[in-house]
């Protein structure tokens, strides 16, 4: 069959779901629901890149179209944070499988205070329109469909039942959890989301060409292809969903030709930053500012989370003999009343160049400034540093991040592709980040320690909270089911939906809350026949 044969039998199909987007969101969707019995039209900006050469994102591309090529958003994405212009590059990816083809497979559950309200640990914006029981079962099917290995968090009260076995530790990693514990910390094994053979590769932060991590095309999109009831169009770009009370088509165009596709129901999981954009320019008679638009909400309360990063040495002389992403704690996940977060090791260890600008950013903040003559001998720390102590293992604070509505993401009228960030740091995000730093240094106060940042950090791969959901239309863009306020058959399952950050790592959430809009889509295309 050639392609254009292929494109003519797609184009002239009436499915029963099409869904715009295939990482974590996406694929997951399109998995649940091909797999109940419904047919399923997975549509991907970018294309896919499976047993292909990987391109390095150091490699500059300059071009839209060689960029897209390579699995990149085709332009860099232009962000005002704290009034401070500046572009960001190889945040966000174009391709089957999304950004999460590059992720470090970190997937973490949150903890019932993340979603739910209570006396004890009261939740910033009085829960979510669905609690944590809820989402309990789901959160048990995304660890069993994508794998996951690692341990129970000793801290938690909730089960994991489906966690695969841990892999044995490093001897580095093994030196650092016993001194944890001996200093009264609580750390497991992070759970990862990969078959770790023996011949693993440790792809996390870049694409796996073995398919062995789980991400949003080997655990979504690959599986949603195998039950035959589902079609991958790939270099698919959907320039418009035309909707009223009901979303008609979408409009499509590919290798240079128009055209447009049709469905009973329409799934938008093109990313927390990308599905707010194609909603703003997809304007109508009905929808003047954007599809459920109505309030001027889509595209606000950007969130990220910041990230703490801090070198730790083991403290027996243990040396790292590579990078491994294997600790991680709760212990400050909430503290004194703060939402703080997980805080894991990252996979890397601390080479010269971060020890050297952490020294800098050191000297440069301290009345030693002044000197300007000394700053060039800190070049001479970190080799005494490496030689003495070793590379030092990489952690990272993941901090939650909470709604601003001022935090958004921005539409240029004259560029459908690019995508703008205006963001400000809150005074109650910097005074809990200040507190968090503290209760770090302090938790690993047994260690040698340098926090490798002053500044603070945000972690612009996790973009969600961007069309959140909530059961008044006057305060978000969907309502608890994920369906767009306003649009009978548009729902959204990618990290836009989330109301708060939470202290985790956003992937698990959205594949479990995927699965759950993928079952109660299933339900009403059931009831309607």
């Amino acid at each position: 069959m050639t392609a254009q044969v292929k494109l003519d039998e797609i184009s002239s199909r009436h499915w029963d779901v099409i869904v715009i987007g295939t990482g974590i969101g996406g694929g997951s969707v399109s998995r649940r629901l091909a797999e109940a019995g419904l047919s399923v039209l997975m549509l991907e900006k970018g294309p896919d890149l499976d047993g292909q050469p990987h391109v390095s994102s150091d490699v500059e591309l300059a071009d839209p179209h060689d960029r897209l090529s390579a699995g990149r958003w085709p332009l860099p994405v232009r962000a005002v944070v704290d009034g401070r212009a500046m572009e960001l590059d190889n945040i966000m990816s174009a391709c089957v499988g999304g950004t999460s083809r590059a992720y470090a497979a970190t997937l973490e559950r949150p903890e019932p205070h993340d979603l739910d309200d209570s006396q004890e640990r009261p939740h910033p914006t009085h829960g979510w329109p669905v609690g944590y029981s809820e989402m309990q079962p789901y959160f048990d099917i995304a660890e069993r469909n994508f794998l996951i290995s690692g341990e129970t968090d000793p801290l938690s009260t909730i089960a994991a039942p489906m966690l695969r076995s841990p892999r044995a530790p490093t001897a580095i990693d093994q030196a650092l959890a016993t001194s944890f514990r001996a200093g009264g910390l609580h750390p497991y094994q992070t759970h990862i989301a990969a078959e770790f053979r023996e011949d693993c590769l440790q792809c996390f932060g870049y694409p796996c060409p073995r398919n062995c991590k789980m991400d949003g095309r080997s655990a979504g999109v690959a599986p949603a292809l195998a039950t035959g009831r589902a079609e991958l169009l790939d270099r698919c770009d959907v320039t418009r969903i035309e909707a009223g009370q009901q979303v008609q088509r979408v409009h499509c165009r590919r290798d240079g030709h128009d055209f447009s596709l049709s469905a009973r129901f329409y799934i938008l999981a093109a990313g927390g930053a990308a599905s707010p954009l194609l909603m703003l320019r997809s304007t109508s008679v009905d929808w003047p500012d954007g599809l459920g638009n109505a309030h001027d909400l889509v595209g606000r309360h950007l969130m990220f989370h910041l990230s703490e990063l801090i070198a730790i040495w083991p403290n027996d002389g243990v040396r790292s003999t590579g990078p491994s992403r294997a600790i991680s704690l709760r212990d400050l996940y909430f503290q004194d009343g703060n939402r703080f977060g997980l805080i894991q090791s990252m996979g890397v260890d601390s080479d010269y160049g971060l020890i050297l600008h952490a020294l800098r950013q050191r000297f440069d903040a301290s009345r030693l400034r002044r000197a300007k003559p000394m700053r060039p001998l800190l070049r001479l720390a970190p080799w005494w540093v490496m030689r003495g102590l070793g590379p030092a293992k990489v952690f990272v604070g993941v901090m939650e991040d909470l709604p601003y509505a001022d935090n958004r993401i921005i539409a240029d009228p004259a560029d459908p592709d690019r995508i703008g960030i205006r963001y400000s740091f809150n005074e109650e995000l910097l005074g809990r980040r200040a507190a968090f730093r503290k209760a770090m240094k302090k938790a690993f106060s047994k260690h040698r320690t340098m926090f490798l940042y002053q500044a603070p950090v945000l972690n612009f791969a996790h973009p969600c909270g961007t069309l959140r959901f909530g059961t008044d239309p006057r305060t978000s863009v969907l309502n608890p089911d994920c369906r767009v306020h306003g649009i009978d058959n548009l729902y959204v399952t990618d990290s836009s939906f989330m109301p708060t950050s939470n202290g985790s790592n956003p992937s698990l959430t959205i594949a479990a809350n995927a699965y759950r809009v993928a079952d109660l889509v299933h339900k009403r295309a059931t009831e309607t026949g």
